[in-house]
C-alpha cells in the first residue's frame, strides 16, 4: 500500500485532453442557437431531458453542456425540471416498456409548440439493446420524433449542432408540433 501511495505522489495525475473545439467555435454555435430560439420562439430555449432507459452515456455528454467549458446557460439555453416549462424533450435511451406511459405523459404535459429529439443511437433505433424483451426500440415507437442526433454517445458539440438544425428547420419535419 505504501508503494502505491508514494508512486501516486511522484507520478503526475492522469487527465484527459480538453475538447478539440475552440472556445470561439462553441461561442458562435451557442449564439446561433440562442438567436434561432429567439427568432423561432421569441424567447430562450428550454429543454427537458428524459431518460427512457439508457446506460447514462448520453446523459453525461448532455450534462457536459452545463459545465464550465460549454456553459450554454450563458446564452439563455437551459434545462428545466418540468415538462410544463419545456420547448424540447431531449430523450435518451431505448424506450423500455416500463417507461412508455411515463414518456407519453411527459409529452402530453409539454405545452405547444414542442419538439422531440432522440439523442444517441439507442434513442434512434434501440442501439445495443435491440431485441431485448424489455425494450420497444427507439423513441419513435412511442412518440413522434422531430430530430435524431446519432452517436454513442454524441459529443456535446454535436448536440448543439443538432439543436441548432432543429430550430433552423433543417432537419425538422414541419416545425413544432401544435
Amino acid at each position: 500500500m505504501r508503494k502505491l501511495l508514494f508512486e501516486s505522489l511522484i507520478r503526475p495525475p492522469l487527465t484527459e485532453r480538453p475538447p478539440a473545439a475552440s472556445d470561439t467555435a462553441v461561442d458562435e454555435l451557442a449564439r446561433a442557437l440562442d438567436g434561432a430560439a429567439h427568432k423561432r420562439l421569441g424567447r430562450s430555449l428550454s429543454i427537458r431531458a428524459v431518460d427512457a432507459g439508457s446506460c447514462n452515456g448520453c446523459e453525461l455528454e448532455m450534462n457536459a453542456l452545463s459545465n464550465a467549458f460549454y456553459d450554454i446557460e450563458r446564452f439563455g439555453i437551459r434545462f428545466v425540471a418540468s415538462p410544463r416549462h419545456a420547448d424540447v424533450l431531449l430523450v435518451t435511451g431505448p424506450v423500455t416498456k416500463n417507461m412508455r406511459e411515463a414518456l407519453k405523459r411527459t409529452y402530453d404535459a409539454t405545452p405547444n409548440p414542442k419538439w422531440v429529439v432522440a439523442l444517441g443511437d439507442c434513442a434512434r433505433n434501440g442501439g445495443c439493446f435491440v431485441g431485448s424483451y424489455a425494450v420497444l426500440r427507439g423513441v419513435s415507437e412511442a412518440l413522434p420524433v422531430d430530430l435524431h442526433i446519432p452517436g454513442c454517445p454524441p459529443p456535446p458539440i454535436e448536440i448543439l449542432k443538432g439543436l441548432l438544425a432543429l430550430l433552423e428547420g433543417v432537419n425538422s419535419k414541419s416545425g413544432p408540433r401544435s
